[in-house]
């Protein structure tokens, strides 16, 4: 029976093809080979500039971030890159939502895009306005993102 491993090949290339598929849903107008990086305005908290930008391995929460985004543009995912480390994000982890179960995640460094998902279903109207709601609630309430 033959044994098959996971080491790295030259170039930093597994054994494998396939990577870990990452998602960032926007209004930005990016194109493949673009980079997306922290210092911007926030989607979300008190919308400073951003200390970290995010991404998703689950496409549900790409659509949430394209759906929430500020902006008058169209609601984009893209797929991307990390180029640096990612950790988790700590406004959808530990006690909210333990393990992570949207696999969302931050870093400081940027990602890089690769491709864009053109073909999605987003949420029911009404699903995006609560969620608005709600948001809008902790904001007035005093609860303030984690990554501001």
């Amino acid at each position: 029976m033959e044994q098959h491993k996971n080491e790295q090949q030259p170039g930093g290339q597994g054994s494998t093809p396939f990577a870990q598929t990452y998602f960032h849903g926007t209004k930005a107008d990016l194109k493949v080979g673009d980079l997306i990086e922290a210092g911007f305005n926030s989607n979300f908290g008190q919308r400073k500039n951003a200390k970290y930008i995010f991404l998703t391995a689950t496409l549900d929460a790409a659509i949430w971030g394209a759906e929430l985004a500020i902006g008058a543009g169209r609601e984009r995912i893209y797929l991307v890159e990390p180029t640096g480390a990612i950790e988790d994000d700590p406004d959808l982890t530990d006690k909210k939502f333990p393990g992570n179960p949207t696999k969302s995640y931050r870093s400081t460094h940027p990602f890089k895009v690769v491709g864009e998902v053109t073909v999605w279903q987003g949420h029911a109207p009404e699903q995006v306005k609560a969620m608005k709601d709600g948001l809008e609630r902790l904001k007035e309430q005093g609860v303030h993102s984690l990554n501001d």
